[in-house]
């Protein structure tokens, strides 16, 4: 299959996607993930923490068998491994799943336990960012669910932008969407999402560093509480 990006430089792919990010500002997310897959063809993945499945699916309504990077951190709550099993299981897409380059146990080892208490930037980088940035390796460009309701620190998210830090395109094709859409779109598709959504959790993360959120704080609150830390690495 040959696709739009072949023989492309980096620079003319960081400014490709600038430009798509401003005319596809109004389009809709299958219409943005339509354009990634012309593109990118194969070079085009979708990540997902498994909250919910949404994007996962838009995506394979666009390109059957589409691959979706997945993250254990070793963390996780069991739920969020139940949900993407299921995913694997009645979605047609091509679950990947990554792992840290070390286990939890050697993690300890190395850096003492429960490090995401003491020094959770380190730990989002050993088992998040670094993880990622090696699953990204034969892509071009990766989509993710990020929404500028969530937080303060996502209210720029351009649908189509450059991510410096991979030089990859990164796509969030759901950018506009609000809660409202998200929960609209898992009701009407019959969308799997993670079952701690309807336990008091807004946005799911590993298990030591997520709580419940209270009654006013935004999507993001129960991520890292007590800290300065809004972000595990992965976008920004």
């Amino acid at each position: 299959m040959t696709t739009l990006q072949e023989g492309r430089t980096t620079e003319e792919l960081k400014a490709l996607a600038e430009q798509a990010g401003r005319d596809l500002e109004e389009a809709s997310a299958l219409e943005i993930l339509q354009w990634a897959v012309d593109t990118f063809g194969e070079q085009f993945c979708v990540t997902s923490s498994m909250e919910d499945a949404v994007v996962a699916h838009l995506a394979s309504r666009v390109r059957k068998g589409v691959d979706v990077v997945f993250l254990d951190t070793g963390y996780h709550f069991p739920e969020t491994i139940g949900t993407r099993d299921a995913v694997e299981a009645v979605m047609d897409v091509n679950v990947i799943t990554l792992t840290p380059r070390r286990t939890v146990a050697e993690q300890d080892a190395e850096y003492g336990p429960k490090l995401h208490d003491r020094d959770p930037d380190l730990c989002c980088k050993l088992r998040k960012v670094q993880p990622l940035e090696d699953g990204l390796n034969g892509y071009r460009a990766w989509a993710t669910g990020l929404r500028r309701d969530e937080s303060a620190t996502r209210a720029g998210t351009p649908v189509v932008g450059w991510d410096e830090k991979r030089q990859k395109v990164k796509i969030s094709p759901i950018a506009r969407w609000t809660q409202d859409d998200v929960d609209a779109y898992i009701t009407e598709h019959g969308v799997l999402a993670n079952p701690l959504l309807m336990d008091g959790y807004a946005s799911v993360g590993c298990a030591p560093c997520t709580r419940r959120v209270l009654a006013g704080e935004d999507a993001r609150a129960g991520r890292w509480a007590g800290r300065a830390k809004t972000e595990c690495g992965l976008h920004g």
